[in-house]
């Protein structure tokens, strides 16, 4: 089974890639760019926009675990904490993972921060951090506590944190290779791609314009697919812990968050890093989302839409 889901994800991982390589070859040829590239040259730019963009995401992610705890300020709890809240918290961690089958049990942290929060992190599910806030302990019962953290093993479980990788990866490279297809096209029609200064810096600040955009434009790609994985971690946290918990974490935040709510939670400041909630948003700004109103996952847990 294992074998079988780990075929599944590097397949899954080789098709996309296949088709990224595909459309951007059937751009060229159909906008007739790839003649105005010497022969053989940009294929080596999808290598190299490939190579660079896929190496910087998978940098980013071996990294994600020593700078959640610099940034975050995590501090790590030893299984023989003197604090009983505390170890009721690691005891809790570990059971969720076991049910999870994870090959090696996560690292447990906490945060100074009066935000509901709490995060999953690691480049592996045998390097992996699950870190909580301290206002989320405060303000959360055992039950609810539970189905947060099991939501943040249930990420660990399936794998999202490569995942996001991956599809972070494709969409860097797509926009370091488009970036710098339309600005030599533009280059080109303007007449003006020579050997001066002028010409060089000029596509240059081209590039970089067109990676802005294209960037915010494979954000919405993203943030998507994010959202998409939340529904799923909030399934796996049912299948953990259970429905009734993972319903009532969702409901904790929603009345933190909701009109008579906590005033930190009316400010727009408190990030929540998964179980995330940054406001109410709507119009475009719902495109940027990386997790779904909080009325629709808890619908689609019970099953009601």
């Amino acid at each position: 089974m294992k074998f079988f889901n780990f075929a599944k994800r590097i397949t899954l991982f080789l098709m996309v890639n296949i088709l990224v390589m595909v459309t951007l070859t059937l751009i060229l040829q159909l906008t007739g760019l790839d003649k105005r590239f010497p022969p053989g040259s940009y294929q080596n730019l999808m290598i190299f926009c490939l190579v660079w963009g896929m190496g910087g995401a998978f940098i980013s992610l071996a990294l994600s675990r020593m700078m959640a705890k610099w940034m975050m300020g995590v501090r790590l709890i030893p299984e023989n904490t003197p604090d009983p809240n505390l170890r009721e918290l690691v005891r809790l961690v570990h059971e969720l993972a076991q049910r999870a089958r994870l090959p090696r049990m996560p690292e447990v942290g906490i945060y100074e921060s009066d935000e509901i929060n709490a995060f999953a992190t690691g480049p592996t599910k045998s390097r992996s951090l699950v870190a909580v806030s301290t206002g989320l302990l405060r303000r959360m019962n055992r039950r609810e506590i539970e189905g947060v953290l099991a939501h943040e093993v249930a990420h660990i479980a399936n794998g999202d944190m490569v995942t996001m990788t991956l599809v972070q990866g494709v969409i860097n490279a797509f926009v370091m290779f488009l970036a710098r297809v339309l600005a030599f096209a533009v280059m080109a029609a303007l007449k003006s791609r020579d050997s001066g200064r002028g010409g060089y810096w000029m596509q240059f600040m081209l590039v970089q314009l067109f990676q802005i955009v294209l960037s915010l434009l494979g954000s919405i790609v993203v943030c998507w697919f994010s959202r998409f994985r939340e529904f799923r971690a909030d399934a796996g946290g049912a299948a953990l812990a259970s429905r009734d918990s993972m319903a009532a974490a969702l409901r904790a935040l929603q009345r933190f968050y909701g009109q008579h709510a906590h005033p930190e939670a009316q400010t727009g400041g408190a990030a929540f890093q998964s179980l995330k909630i940054s406001g109410k948003a709507g119009g475009l700004a719902r495109l940027f989302a990386t997790h779904p109103p909080l009325e629709e996952r808890i619908a689609r847990l019970e099953g009601i839409g």
